[in-house]
């Protein structure tokens, strides 16, 4: 069936989330003394926007919680969330998944623990894990568009907030909670056991959980060539231990947890470790000083191997401050580090150490107005871009720098929201500041030479050579990675009208500021898992330079205006959002050319800023039949263009739509659910058409009451029982990555 673009988009006001829908205050219900018990499984939403419970958001959230959230579940939290409304993914094998928000993934999505930054590498290559484990959420919350502003820059595109129990929140009613779920599934042969437990004497809780899921290649048509996606295996463990003390206005807590994960990139090669780059040209041959850093066959598995430490501090409390109802604190510090491993051989070491701290202070009614004052402070050293020898020791007879430089982020941003209803009329503001700074600290600096290169060093450079060569090569260092400074500036208002009778029709425009990544300014080198030769902004880059500018004036800014019209209440429910984005300074990477040398494409990307814009539609309509019967029309479609280029931006996702049956007859629940993807064949100059696919999932669950807050549920669910060969248009590796085929997971969930 083929499809107009405007056609596709008058199909798609008919847009649906299978999510529930919130629209509360950013404290919630947590920081209520009268809701300070709670059972386990009860869903707790925190970080919210603006809202108070009487007032209804202008700003699009939605919330994927309960029954929904532990059957979606897979490895990843973009595979986790593929299918909502205006959500897609960017898969990389079955270890690393990112979802992609209204055309655009990280770094243009901030992702957040209860409220909190999350810190990873995810932002800086797609074969990055994002460090959280789906299997142990209470819920998940997807603000997009200027819902996300008070989160900075990088949320340009939206936030994902992820709701957890780490931090206990409530003392158990009945003195010990938890639960359990087994689950096993047919496509990869996963298996996974979860497990978590709380308890509470007095006025103290604690709080212990646990996951382990072990997945082997998953499978794929065998129109693929091969019935099974070599190297997509995933195995991961989590953990984590957290306590508070809980009074009746708030509570004050901290927890420690732990991420392991071990998992395969599908199509890998190392042979590009070759490829170096003269002026404008690429080389993909040995010549001079540039050799091939592995020397051996390329058809060894490659895997990232990962560890993340970190350790968080939780505060909710009201009435603490005269003039001020609510205070909210959330620290934490991260240590993270993945190495990537082809065979045995150790290529590269990403490392990622964070310290940071957010204060907010919610303010009484002033003139009508309450809203919140926020402070944060971010301290963090990255190291791993541009390294690709890590296996190799430092050479005999020579001297020169030995590591990996780190690249110290120093950012402090405000930020200020206020609310107030109007009659029908419910306003709300948000302003934010940041000031950041990032230093590039050379590698540590090292000699071998033997006495007698080391003695003519001496007479051309006298005693101190070594002092004088270092700080030469330390110089030209930082000429080649600069310091760099951005501040950027963010600011929304929003209005909703609630019309009556549930319609409300809400207007929202937000100015958008950010500053380019680590990767976008410095890369320098090969990326091997994305089959790239990369150069940032700051490192000579040849198409800033011939247009006059540095790195610190490139700002990338993003004007918004999202309309949505929602109702809610009665047989007839639907939300549905159109939005408009126009971009200056828009960064990308740019393909300046590819080199075929090898046998295995490399494409040499520059980046470099261009005016973009984009535009779409996203929702639901949902029609309760009867209390136990309901139908579900969703979709979303974005269009991407690059103004003033003749080429288009890469990765766009392609238009989507689809229905969805849930039914329920006492303990008995299910759901069907089919949707098309349509084909992409708006490309950027270094990629392929994709073709559209169709998808069918199912699910069928039965739950047994055994006891007062006591339930086991068995479920199971099928997906893409169509067998369909699928590939993601927003994936780097599509081609090499194929969706999952067919594949049944079944589960057992006990609640106590």
């Amino acid at each position: 069936m083929r499809i107009n673009q405007f056609g596709k988009a008058v199909m798609l006001l008919a847009a649906a989330s299978v999510t529930t829908e919130v629209w509360a205050d950013e404290r919630s219900a947590e920081a209520k003394g009268e809701q300070r018990d709670r059972r386990q499984g009860d869903i707790v939403v925190t970080g919210r926007s603006l809202a108070t419970d009487e007032i209804a958001s202008p700003l699009p959230v939605r919330v994927l919680a309960g029954d929904q959230l532990a059957h979606r579940r897979q490895g990843g939290l973009g595979e986790t969330l593929a299918g909502l409304p205006g959500v897609h993914l960017d898969n990389f094998g079955g270890g690393a998944s990112r979802p992609v928000i209204r055309g655009q993934t990280l770094p243009r999505i901030e992702v957040l623990t209860d409220g909190a930054n999350l810190f990873d590498v995810s932002s800086i290559s797609p074969d990055h894990a994002i460090t959280t484990d789906p299997l142990l959420l209470d819920a998940i919350e997807i603000q997009r568009g200027p819902a996300a502003i008070r989160n900075g820059g990088n949320a340009t595109n939206g936030a994902i907030n992820l709701i957890d129990s780490k931090v206990p929140k409530a003392v158990p009613a009945n003195g010990v909670t938890g639960a359990t779920e087994v689950r096993f599934g047919t496509g990869d042969e996963e298996k996974t056991v979860v497990g978590r437990v709380t308890a509470g004497v007095g006025q103290f809780a604690v709080h212990a959980e646990a996951a382990r899921r072990a997945a082997e290649d998953y499978d794929i048509p065998g129109s693929y060539g091969s019935d099974k996606l070599r190297d997509s295996f995933a195995r991961s463990t989590s953990y984590s231990v957290g306590a508070s003390w809980i009074t009746s206005k708030g509570y004050i807590g901290a927890a420690y947890s732990r991420v392991e994960s071990k998992y395969g990139l599908p199509g890998h090669s190392h042979i590009n470790g070759v490829c170096h780059a003269h002026g404008l040209d690429l080389h993909c041959a040995t010549q001079g000083g540039f050799d091939d850093p592995f020397g051996g066959p390329d058809s060894h598995t490659a895997y990232i191997k990962l560890k993340s430490d970190r350790t968080d501090v939780r505060a909710d409390y009201d009435d603490l401050l005269p003039g001020f109802s609510h205070v909210r604190l959330r620290g934490s510090y991260t240590d993270y580090a993945h190495d990537e491993v082809d065979g045995e051989l150790l290529f590269s070491r990403f490392t990622n150490e964070v310290w940071d701290g957010r204060l907010e202070l919610t303010h009484k009614p002033v003139l009508g107005f309450s809203g919140t004052l926020g402070l944060q402070y971010t301290n963090g050293a990255f190291g791993g871009i541009n390294v690709n020898n890590r296996h190799k020791p430092f050479p005999n007879g020579a001297y020169g720098f030995d590591g990996s430089p780190d690249y110290r982020t120093d950012n402090i941003g405000v930020f200020l929201t206020e609310r107030r209803s109007f009659g029908a009329v419910d306003i709300e503001a948000a302003v934010r500041k940041d000031w950041r700074r990032i230093d590039v600290g050379a590698p540590p600096w090292r000699s071998t030479v033997g006495p007698e290169l080391e003695g003519l060093l001496g007479e051309w450079y006298g005693a101190d050579w070594k002092q004088v060569l270092e700080s030469q090569d330390v110089a030209r260092f930082r000429t080649r990675n600069p310091t760099v400074r951005h501040n950027p500036f963010s600011a929304s208002i929003g209005g909703t009208w609630n019309v009556g009778q549930g319609y409300a029709l809400a207007l929202s425009y937000g100015h958008t500021e950010r500053g380019p990544g680590v990767r976008e300014l410095y890369a320098r080198g090969n990326n091997l898992a994305t089959n790239s030769y990369e150069l940032g902004l700051a490192v000579g880059n040849p198409i800033l330079n011939e247009a006059g500018r540095a790195a610190e004036d490139v700002m990338e800014t993003t004007d918004a205006v999202n309309l949505t019209l929602r109702r809610v209440g009665g047989p007839l429910e639907f939300e549905v959002g159109l939005f408009y984005q126009n971009v200056d300074d828009y960064l990308f990477a740019r393909l300046i050319e590819t080199e075929t040398e090898t046998g295995i494409p490399h494409n040499f990307l520059i980046y470099t800023a261009a005016e973009a814009r984009f535009m779409g539609i996203d929702g639901q309509v949902s029609y309760r039949f009867t209390p136990q019967s309901q139908v579900t029309v969703f979709g979303d479609y974005v269009d991407a263009k690059l103004k003033k280029e003749h080429d288009n931006l890469p990765r766009i996702p392609p238009g989507r739509l689809g229905a969805r049956y849930e039914h329920s007859a006492g303990p008995l629940t299910g759901d069907l659910e089919y949707f098309h993807t349509f084909g992409q064949s708006k490309v950027a100059s270094y990629e392929t058409r994709t073709g559209g696919y169709d998808m069918l999932n199912a699910t069928l669950s039965y739950r047994l009451n055994v006891g007062q807050d006591r339930a086991v549920e068995f479920y199971v669910r099928g997906t893409n029982l169509l067998n369909e060969l699928a590939f993601a248009h927003t994936s780097f590796v599509k081609d090499q990555s194929p969706l999952r085929g067919r594949s049944v997971a079944f589960g057992m969930r006990h609640v106590f």
